[in-house]
């Protein structure tokens, strides 16, 4: 249980590292500055965390914090302007091809380290979120800025101010530890269990990597070793012919599906993204469009029940597309048939682990993981054939569903069609019907469809979308998702929650928003890098930004840096025509909420259904 979150802050003349126990009301600080060293603390207390085997736990720590520290250990002795050019030197080279130069290996390491930046996917660039961003998504109820420019020579007025920014950013990451529980113990049982080390990892590369586990116990080489490291085995592909990726016995009757089917066999790509535009087949009144990623279609704009006369019923294919490798052989072709056996193996073991255990957990990672690996370029099952035989016999098959169902099922309608099922509405006494079409169809595909009945579907197109269960759980898309990731924007949630309220339960919206109970789901945020700034009216506020539309409040503007070839200033409104009480601190928010603003929003979502 000795797990120490720490944060460090280095500038030319001041470097400070605050400190505490995850579990105890025990805190550290150190300081190295033109008027203090605390470089001899700092390595005795290192070398103490060692010695009780604790661990240390930060947020961007493996790839910022800790080679700092661990060049002042090694050192033994520093001053601020080392540290702060070994934190440049780690920033410059974020873009260049040697960014890892400054991670230290594991086994070099003084103290362990695990880094919740790491754990969460941060470190991917379409996840990427700042601790100032997880501030806001925890509601914190003061959110933090760095209170000076980097590079800054700080006075010793300003060590004080310093030292309490540190402070908050390590309360803050603590919680965040907290948050994280679940997902650190899910890594010490792999960890324990298989002897080796998944505490750093994020989902997908704990399923790659146990996924590789497995083919090289089973005596497939993944890996090619030679003088430069290793290097992933793979099959790359000047060019592929898409009829080669699809099953030779797929066959459509209506002339839609058809044209389609011929038209992707006529076709050979040298990309496997963006390669062609969407391709839709119009059948019955319904659009299914085609892409490389998979298909979508839905009806738009529409409120759909079911009642005495009709039910709603939703159609998913079980694990579709692990699944589909398996019942047709889809490998990447330098990993052989032993790739295919691994699939089964591992799809059938985890039937055999309870939901919410570690071992189903890695499972599902390790066979969901794979087919989006298959083109990555950096990875062993990288063959972008394996690809294209997933995503369009994916499509293809569940048009075949569709056809079926549509030629055979009285009274049917589609309602949509995504990447792994699709769904229906059918008169009761279709039923029958619809159950042989299916039987029909998983005896044709060697897959199997799990059914479930929605009560009521609110639909405003296929990525925007609220459907409510029988059991009156409730599956929300889109714009009425509230219940974000930590990665995503949790602004404004009040919107989502009062529509859905409004549509299910026929809530008026002006009266909801007036009586709602949580000020935080009112909360919006607005970030802007560092090359750019904020003001509200023309007072400069910091570049992660929390407020809410007030009446009587400021205007908020964003300022960007000139355009090539420009000299002034770009001045962007945020929330333009409104004004909003800046709240970094809570006890800020101290003006009336402008209802008007959120009104309209909830409007924009629910006035468009019928």
């Amino acid at each position: 249980m000795n797990d120490i979150v720490f944060d460090l802050e280095t500038f030319p003349n001041v470097f400070t590292i605050n400190a505490q126990h995850a579990w105890l009301p025990i805190e550290w600080s150190f300081e190295i500055s033109d008027w203090r060293n605390d470089s001899r603390a700092i390595v005795e207390w290192v070398q103490w965390l060692k010695s009780i085997d604790a661990r240390m736990v930060g947020f961007n720590s493996i790839g910022f914090d800790y080679p700092i520290l661990h060049t002042l250990c090694r050192m033994g002795h520093a001053d601020a302007r080392t540290l702060y050019d070994k934190a440049m030197a780690i920033i410059g080279a974020q873009d260049d091809d040697n960014r890892w130069m400054h991670t230290v290996k594991p086994t070099d390491r003084y103290v362990d380290q695990l880094d919740l930046f790491l754990i969460h996917h941060f470190d991917n660039r379409a996840r990427s979120t700042s601790l100032k961003v997880l501030e806001f998504n925890m509601r914190a109820d003061n959110i933090s800025d760095l209170p000076f420019s980097v590079g800054t020579n700080l006075t010793l007025d300003q060590v004080p101010v310093l030292k309490k920014y540190n402070r908050h950013d390590v309360t803050m990451t603590k919680r965040f530890y907290h948050e994280s529980l679940d997902m650190i113990r899910f890594r010490e049982e792999l960890t324990a269990r298989y002897q080796r080390d998944f505490l750093n990892h994020n989902d997908t590369k704990i399923g790659k990597d146990y996924f590789v586990m497995e083919l090289e116990a089973a005596g497939v080489a993944c890996y090619d070793y030679g003088p430069d490291g290793r290097k992933p085995r793979q099959t790359r592909r000047p060019s592929i012919a898409l009829k080669d990726a699809i099953l030779p016995w797929i066959q459509f009757q209506h002339p839609e599906f058809q044209r389609v089917l011929e038209w992707f066999k006529q076709q050979t790509i040298t990309e496997t993204k963006g390669v062609f535009s969407d391709i839709v087949a119009r059948v019955h009144g319904f659009d299914f469009v085609f892409g490389l990623g998979g298909i979508h279609g839905s009806v738009e704009s529409e409120i759909i029940e079911s009642d005495e006369g009709s039910v709603i019923v939703d159609l998913d294919v079980t694990s579709y597309y692990p699944t589909l490798a398996i019942a047709n052989g889809f490998r990447p072709a330098h990993l052989g048939s032993a790739f295919v056996d691994i699939y089964q193996h591992l799809f059938e073991e985890r039937k055999k682990h309870p939901k919410g255990s570690p071992e189903n957990a890695m499972l599902k990672l390790a066979l969901n993981g794979v087919y989006g690996d298959s083109n990555n370029v950096f990875s062993v099952f990288y063959d972008p054939l394996f690809t294209m035989s997933i995503t369009l016999n994916g499509q293809l098959l569940l048009c075949m569903l569709a056809e079926v169902v549509m030629q055979n099922v009285p009274g049917v309608k589609i309602i949509q069609c995504n990447t792994d099922g699709m769904t229906v509405r059918i008169p009761h006494g279709s039923s029958g019907a619809l159950k042989q079409m299916c039987e029909w169809w998983e005896r044709q595909t060697k897959l199997t469809l799990e059914q479930a009945t929605y009560q009521k579907m609110c639909i405003r197109d296929v990525n925007n979308y609220i459907g409510q269960y029988l059991n009156g759980k409730v599956k929300r898309k889109g714009c009425y998702e509230y219940e974000q990731e930590w990665h995503q924007n949790h602004s404004a949630l009040v919107v989502p929650k009062v529509a859905e309220k409004v549509l299910l339960e026929g809530v008026p919206i002006r009266e909801t928003l007036a009586s709602w109970p949580d000020r935080y789901d009112f909360m919006l945020r607005v970030k802007v890098p560092r090359s750019s700034y904020l003001t509200a009216n023309d007072a400069q506020v910091q570049n992660t930004c929390r407020y809410y539309i007030a009446k009587g409040g400021v205007t908020l503007h964003k300022w960007m840096p000139p355009l090539k070839g420009k000299n002034e200033w770009r001045k962007i409104g945020v929330e333009s025509g409104w004004t909003v009480c800046v709240c970094n601190d809570i006890s800020g928010a101290v003006l009336p909420v402008d209802l008007d603003y959120y009104v309209r929003e909830v409007e924009k979502i629910t006035n468009c259904l019928s």
